[in-house]
Order: C-alpha cells, then structure tokens, then sequence
C-alpha cells in the first residue's frame, strides 16, 4: 500500500472520530440546557396537589401539622358539633367575622371557612411572623383565655385564632390563618393545592 493511501485512510479515520466525538459534546451540552427550560422533579413537587386520607380522624382531633404542599404546615381538623355551635358566638370578638379578606378560596368564604362544615383545612401559619400556632382544640378554660372556645394559640407572641382560623381582636396578628385551595376528592380522600371542579 502506498503513503498516500495510507495518509488518505488516516485522514478519513480522524475526520470521522473527530466528527462522532464533536456530535457527542454538542448533544451532550444541549440535553442539560433543553432540560433546564422544564421545572425539576423537586418545583414539580413543591407545588403539586397532595391527598390525604381523612378516613381515621376522628371527631375533634387534627391531622398536622403536615408539611404537605408548597413545603408549609398544614393542619386538617375534625371539628366537634359543640365547636361548630361555637363559631357564631365569637363574630364580636374576632377581626374579620365574616372572612371578607381574602385569606381563603371563594368557596371558604363562610361562617365555616371550609367546604365542609366539619372538616376544616388551614396553612398552620400565623400570618403575624409565621410561626406554627399550637392547637387548642378543647373547648375549656386555658392560660390565655378563660372562655377558650376551641382554636389555635402562637405561644410566640400570643396571637388567637378561633375553631375557623379567625383572628381574635387584640391579637399580633392582623389577619385570619390562610385557608389552602382544597376539595373533597371522596368522602375520605381530601385534596390540597387545587380548588376542584366545581369551585
């Protein structure tokens, strides 16, 4: 075999190594780039919907808190008949009596601040400087409140909130616990971060 073909099968070999190789990095830098334009698994995550299974709490107990959508507290409470008998005795002594801020969907814009009566859904948050409200769910004196009518309590500068999230007047804080989109998926299947079909 002569030099030249030597050289001439070389060349061809180099070209087309130095062509595959090329391809190679030029795929290879435009996979992450094409992927970064996709919100990752983690985003995806943060803001997707969650269910939960109401099934198992029982009459006067919370679920939470859970950090179940957007990486904030939730709390999901069974209220009591008694504590729903209680809510409209204490629209004189909370701010926002009738939800008329917008700390909840329209469809939790009632006496309730739910979509069912019995089952409230709340970002366990206080919107004073977002610390996580302890529960107080029984109804009986406490250290705070003589007439404590069932709600929650921010041991971090005592804000009330009533059995609905409703802010009691005096308190730090200057709006009602915010209420997440929700809906009933089943009777025992809550979903949270979408608002449902029918909202």
């Amino acid at each position: 075999m002569s030099e030249d073909g030597t050289d001439s099968g070389r060349r061809r070999f180099l070209l087309g190594s130095t062509s595959v190789v090329g391809a190679a990095g030029v795929v290879g830098a435009i996979v992450p780039f094409v992927g970064s334009w996709n919100p990752s698994a983690k985003a995806r995550a943060a803001g997707a919907p969650v269910r939960v299974d109401i099934s198992r709490i029982e009459e006067g107990a919370i679920l939470g808190p859970i950090p179940a959508w957007r990486g904030r507290p939730i709390f999901v409470v069974r209220r009591t008949q008694e504590a729903l008998d209680a809510l409209p005795t204490l629209d004189s002594e909370v701010q926002d009596p009738n939800s008329e801020q917008p700390e909840q969907p329209e469809y939790a814009t009632n006496q309730y601040r739910s979509r069912s009566p019995e089952v409230l859904v709340l970002i366990g948050l206080c919107p004073h400087l977002f610390c996580s409200p302890t529960p107080r769910l029984s109804i009986r004196a406490e250290p705070f409140e003589a007439d404590w009518k069932g709600g929650f309590y921010c041991p971090c500068h005592g804000s009330k909130f009533d059995m609905a999230g409703r802010v009691y007047n005096g308190s730090p804080a200057s709006r009602n616990m915010e209420v997440p989109p929700h809906y009933f998926e089943s009777d025992n299947i809550l979903v949270i971060g979408e608002d449902g079909v029918d909202a």
